[in-house]
């Protein structure tokens, strides 16, 4: 593999997730897609042509190319280990959709393989690399609401079967609104509140099936395998508490509230699936006056941990989005579900350390190799 230059990426998987992060990455300089494997080998020919890379494949055709340097799995769930540790086993970098297995045991495994081979591992969501929660990052930092104590989250919609052509993985085992949705909410309010110390939930399941509505598939029934409504409370180690709700149960949609309360005022954070968006805060008042935070940071979508791993690799510096962060947010996210299975508050028992801002002045679409 080369040392310097822009650096290969390859792909495995090329469902729907893969344009965006195909789109980013071709206006990342940085970086070169220089391969797209799927286990429809004509779907991935299809996305390769779409986007001008120049091969298309089998997993193994990627996991074979010289000049990969980082795997982008964006697999479904059930297979992100194993993919991610097929990586890790050719002597790739990988960079896996969220979450980053799901179970402990075989994200510890992963983790444990990567680092036995010096290679990184690197999660989604990115989203919290973007101006949005910067911004928020920056402005709780400098005090501008205070000592930090609270978040309250929602995240409540029909589900996605009514609009996924093939939703039958979002609620599989490592599905579901806490599996699939979680992830953006956890890892932004550990970013803000530093790492989950315990965790409290009820959850409920209101449809043992459900059917297909779009596409070609439309009216097929498909089994539901996890709980479709977990309402989550947690305690930081830091002290702050959150309290969240995670619904595909909800014919109102309400998603992306992020509120963050401290001693002097609240913040409400954009949507953390998202990169951008305003920061609003207001102080106590009968009538609460809002005033927008100057956004820091340019913007940019997913593909900027990639990018961001890209530049650590070469650098020699740490990424920031780590596997580390990701093994605690499943942690997080599991203890969640145990809780709300078993009626018990569940400890979380791995922590991580403070997550780094992004510099500044840090553009995607500058090329530094």
């Amino acid at each position: 593999m080369a040392g310097t230059g822009p650096v290969g990426v390859g792909f495995i998987g090329t469902g729907m997730i893969s344009n965006t992060y195909l789109e980013n990455l071709s206006s990342f300089p940085d970086v070169r897609v220089v391969i797209l494997g799927d286990i429809d080998a004509e779907r991935a020919a299809a996305q390769a042509a779409k986007h001008g890379v120049p091969a298309s494949g089998s997993s193994a055709d990627v996991l074979a190319h010289p000049d990969v340097e980082i795997v982008v799995n964006l697999t479904i769930p059930a297979v992100h280990a194993e993919v991610s540790a097929a990586a890790i086993a050719a002597g790739k970098n990988v960079w896996s959709e969220k979450p980053i297995a799901t179970d402990r045991l075989a994200a510890r495994a992963l983790l444990a393989e990567a680092d036995a081979a010096g290679l990184r591992v690197g999660v989604a969501p990115d989203t919290v690399l973007g101006p949005g929660v910067q911004t928020a990052r920056r402005a709780i930092a400098r005090g501008d609401i205070g000592t930090p104590l609270s978040a309250h989250t929602v995240m409540q919609t029909a589900g996605p079967d009514d609009f996924h052509p093939n939703p039958e993985f979002l609620f599989a085992v490592g599905g579901g609104p806490l599996f699939d949705m979680g992830p953006y909410y956890i890892t932004a309010l550990v970013n803000v509140f530093g790492a989950v110390d315990r965790v409290s939930a009820v959850g409920s399941t209101s449809r043992a099936t459900r059917v297909v509505q779009v596409g070609d598939r439309k009216g097929t029934p498909f089994p539901v395998e996890v709980p479709t409504y977990i309402a989550a409370l947690a305690r930081f180690e830091s002290g702050a508490v959150s309290e969240s709700v995670f619904s595909f149960d909800s014919p109102l949609l309400r998603t992306g509230v992020v509120e963050i309360t401290g001693t002097e005022a609240t913040m409400v954070i954009p949507d953390p699936n998202t990169f951008a968006g305003p920061v609003m805060l207001t102080r106590a008042g009968r009538e609460p006056e809002w005033r927008t935070i100057e956004p820091v940071g340019v913007e940019a979508g997913r593909g900027l941990g990639v990018l961001d791993m890209a530049r650590a690799i070469r650098s020699g510096q740490p990424h920031i989005a780590t596997g580390a962060l990701g093994y605690h947010v499943l942690d997080t996210l599991v203890s969640i579900d145990e809780a709300a299975a078993s009626g018990e508050t569940v400890r979380v028992e791995s922590t991580v350390g403070e997550i780094p801002l992004v510099p500044e002045d840090r553009d995607p679409r500058e090329a530094t190799l």
